[in-house]
């Protein structure tokens, strides 16, 4: 199994714009070493890791995890979109580490509504396409998931990622029409994949029956090819531990053909992200 979505960050270096003591057992560093650990004892051989910060430093940070551990795969990192010359510096140095997959934004952290719609952004991201990367896109919902359609239809050539399925409001009935309406009309364009990952609700309780209709939707708008699993490492223990975590998703993936689990679980991850076995374990 590969976990396409597992963070890491270190408060020693910087600190992290969002992070702070209200967020209680995540204040803390989350390293290598206890990703490691907490990954083997759950059979997790390979992840993804994804930035935790709209700085180059992140990206530093995990592009050297990866040179140093080959349970990674692959690493999102940070660039600024918003400034295509710099975007390119960053690229051009970044695309030397084979780990480099993909670049994400913290967008809902962006006082810009319109930040995936301006044209320095469009410029950058048509960039990453032709690198052949993917753009992760956080917690669309509810200002950039029906933005995030409208980027995917109009470049079609760059792989858009749906991390967390796109924040559904599973605790919002009305709020939840729209968010569906918006996730199908993403799931009907080809260049867009989802991260069943990240959805752990407050109010809602963390099991496979409250998940199901998410489930559900998930799997009839992008089917298992187009599905890969996540396990939002550490933001994730703030509902369930890791293990518990993966026990729900591979319970509700309990439905699926071997081929289609295979998807789910792999494949999928390894498709879009271009991955190559590093071989399991830490270095």
């Amino acid at each position: 199994m590969i976990d396409s979505h597992l963070h890491l960050w270190d408060l020693g270096p910087h600190s992290y714009a969002w992070l702070g003591p209200q967020h209680g057992g995540l204040f803390r560093s989350y390293g290598e070493a206890e990703a490691w650990e907490t990954l083997d004892a759950a059979g997790v051989g390979g992840v993804v890791l994804v930035q935790a910060d709209d700085t180059v430093a992140d990206t530093e940070s995990m592009l050297a995890v990866a040179d140093r551990n080959s349970w990674v795969l692959g690493v999102v990192g940070w660039i600024p979109l918003d400034k295509p010359a710099a975007a390119e510096k960053e690229l051009q140095r970044f695309l030397g580490n084979p780990a480099f997959r993909g670049v994400r934004h913290l967008v809902h952290d962006d006082p810009r509504d319109d930040f995936l719609e301006l044209p320095a952004v469009r410029d950058s991201l048509s960039r990453l396409a032709s690198h052949g990367l993917v753009f992760d896109v956080p917690d669309a919902f509810p200002r950039h998931l029906g933005r995030t359609v409208q980027l995917a239809r109009d470049l079609p050539e760059l792989t858009i990622v749906l991390d967390h399925l796109g924040k559904p409001p599973l605790a919002n009935a009305s709020a939840m029409a729209s968010w569906r309406a918006d996730f199908r009309a993403l799931a009907e364009l080809p260049n867009t994949v989802a991260k069943v990952s990240g959805l752990s609700v407050p109010g809602v309780p963390y099991t496979a029956e409250a998940l199901r209709p998410l489930w559900d939707e998930a799997l009839e708008a992008f089917g298992p090819g187009r599905l890969m699993i996540g396990g939002d490492w550490p933001v994730s223990t703030l509902g369930a531990p890791y293990g518990r975590t993966l026990e729900v998703l591979l319970g509700l993936a309990g439905e699926l053909t071997s081929a289609e689990r295979q998807d789910f679980l792999e494949a999928t991850a390894v498709r879009t992200y271009g991955l190559q076995e590093r071989g399991a374990g830490a270095s």
